[in-house]
């Protein structure tokens, strides 16, 4: 009996020993499989938290490559990859889009953000793009594409722009040139007879920038009549004689006492670095009534006074080499959309510093405005949450022209006027020293390489300009430094493959730099530093230029195959990243 117990104790003390020995050994391996288990969860996740940026980094793309390849894309887009979604939103700015792009898979969210710019430099940008002289477009006249000014917009009538509309504002105000302070050390009297009834002051710029204003330092002696102070380009050491931009200075502003007076000018002319300029103060002569502008001695390096007539002829101050007291504003212009229909079928923006008597069947950005309405007629007032539009460069530079000239001229010389009145012609690259002039019905001139014509270049009545095949869906440039004449159903052709266009580039400073006045085709026109013309009926594809004026009854018409020269229809073309990033 008692071994029996002996021998059941031990069997006890030893399933107790299993016991324990299974619970440490469980233990163990829970202590190795434990971290295992969790180093697998962590890497699960992480594998699944990859998916999911790669998903979200998917999303971006697609929507960018749609924007880029101008395909329809939705402000929401859903794209499904491995039975996986992500969820792709864009918002729109001016001028830019954000792309954010949520990718998810089984719950593991991650979020980037793509923003884009649309692109400048040569590739064109806007289907009508317009510098600092700003646009006009008349009555029954519209644009079925969008619109960036650098200057103001203004329309009459049943103006119409079916895209988006944005007029710029220029850079801050800011004082460019200026000569004198203190007590004048000469004085310079003028409007008091025929021969000294005018002062002129010329000047050069720092920097490229609009004329916003000018201030003179001046006293009067009686009662003189009022002033005109004009803006004038140079010829040969005096003033041109042609008016550039002006502003009225009364008589009443001007005390017996020097002082300084303020110009403010009619419009915003551009001024060019190492281009002379000149102020002219304009008067009518009397010998009791007149004007004096303080002066120093040599005191202004970039420039001299002169005295005269600004009808006659300007003779060197006494002593000689005078500056008169003034200085001179850049900048500081604001944008303006006047009197415009903006969109259509509801959609379309107007973005600029003011915005007024217009209808827009978008958003309304602007800080100030008045009589506008919406889509149905109802008033629409300012959405002050977007910062008014910049100045943007134009798409083509001054060396891109002679980069164009130069290659031309490699490819042979034409001396006097090319004239083309019956039959066919093709010309390889070339440089025409006279006129390139084709006309007549039946008549084609093909070219193969890029032209530059020294004179004008005119095309008409019922003739044509093609494109070589050659160029498949290149563009063809003509540049010209004279004016641009078609009219006449004149009409230029493509490749034969759609979306090549010949560009027509005027480098004249005319306000007929370019005038179009019939249907012309597969035509680009840009007008580097004058004003583009769209006669009553006329109807461009793409307009670009220092000044633009649609005409009573002109259109453009934006087509879907100038997305192949880098024009997308809306607001812009050609988009370019500017940042990338995971912002979840």
């Amino acid at each position: 009996m008692r071994i029996h117990q002996i021998q059941k104790n031990k069997g006890q003390a030893m399933l107790i020993s299993m016991v324990f020995l299974l619970f440490i050994t469980l233990a163990i391996i829970a202590g190795l499989v434990g971290p295992s288990v969790r180093e697998f969860k962590v890497a699960n996740d992480y594998i699944r938290s990859r998916q999911s940026l790669y998903l979200s980094e998917s999303g971006v793309e697609d929507s960018y490559y749609r924007l880029k390849n101008s395909i329809k894309v939705d402000d929401i887009e859903e794209i499904n990859l491995n039975g996986h979604t992500a969820k792709t939103t864009i918002v729109e700015g001016y001028n830019e889009r954000t792309i954010t792009s949520v990718g998810d898979v089984v719950n593991r969210e991650r979020t980037t953000e793509l923003l884009v710019l649309a692109g400048t430099g040569v590739s064109f940008s806007y289907g009508v793009q317009v510098g600092i002289g700003g646009m006009t477009i008349g009555n029954g006249a519209s644009v079925a594409g969008s619109v960036y000014s650098n200057g103001s917009i203004i329309g009459t009538g049943s103006a119409w722009i079916k895209g988006t509309a944005a007029s710029a504002n220029s850079a801050d105000l800011y004082a460019d040139q200026s000569n004198g302070s203190g007590t004048p050390a000469y004085d310079i009297v003028f409007a008091n007879t025929n021969d000294t009834e005018d002062f002129a002051q010329s000047f050069e710029v720092s920097e490229t920038g609009q004329l916003n204003k000018v201030k003179l330092y001046l006293k009067k002696v009686g009662t003189p009549g009022n002033l005109t102070v004009r803006l004038m380009s140079d010829s040969s050491g005096n003033p041109s004689g042609t008016t550039l931009t002006s502003g009225p200075l009364s008589s009443s502003l001007v005390s017996t006492n020097y002082g300084w007076v303020e110009v403010p000018l009619s419009s915003y002319e551009e001024l060019e670095v190492e281009a002379t300029y000149w102020i002219v103060i304009d008067g009518s002569a009397n010998a009791s009534k007149y004007y004096i502008i303080g002066v120093n001695d040599d005191g202004y390096e970039d420039g001299i006074g002169k005295i005269g007539n600004v009808s006659g002829t300007w003779n060197n101050t006494s002593p000689s080499g005078l500056d008169g007291f003034f200085e001179l504003y850049l900048g500081g212009v604001t944008g303006l959309i006047e009197g415009v229909h903006v969109g259509d079928l509801g959609e379309g923006d107007a973005y600029a510093h003011a915005v007024n008597n217009s209808k827009i069947e978008g958003n309304n950005f602007c800080q100030i405005g008045e009589g506008n309405v919406d889509e149905n007629n109802d008033d629409l007032p300012c959405n002050t949450s977007v910062q008014d539009p910049s100045a943007i460069p134009m798409p083509i530079s001054d060396q891109n022209i002679l980069d164009w000239k130069t290659e031309a001229e490699a490819g042979g010389v034409h001396t006097g006027d090319f004239i083309l009145d019956s039959g066919s012609d093709s010309i390889e690259a070339i440089k025409i020293t006279g006129n390139l002039v084709v006309r007549n019905p039946g008549t084609a001139l093909t070219i193969n390489g890029h032209v530059w014509v020294e004179g004008n270049l005119v095309v008409s009545n019922n003739s044509d300009i093609n494109l070589s095949p050659s160029y498949q869906s290149s563009e063809g440039v003509i540049v010209v430094d004279g004016t641009v004449d078609i009219n006449q159903n004149a009409e230029f052709g493509n490749s034969g493959v759609a979306g090549s266009y010949i560009m027509v580039l005027s480098t004249s400073i005319s306000t007929s730099a370019i005038n179009l006045e019939n249907n012309a085709g597969a035509v680009i026109l840009y007008a580097a530093n004058g004003t583009v013309n769209l006669s009553p009926g006329g109807d461009a594809k793409a307009l670009n230029g220092k000044y633009i004026n649609i005409q009573n009854n002109a259109n453009v018409t934006y087509e879907t195959g100038l997305a192949n020269s880098n024009f997308v229809n809306g607001p812009s073309g050609g988009w370019d990243i500017v940042g990338w990033k995971e912002i979840e």
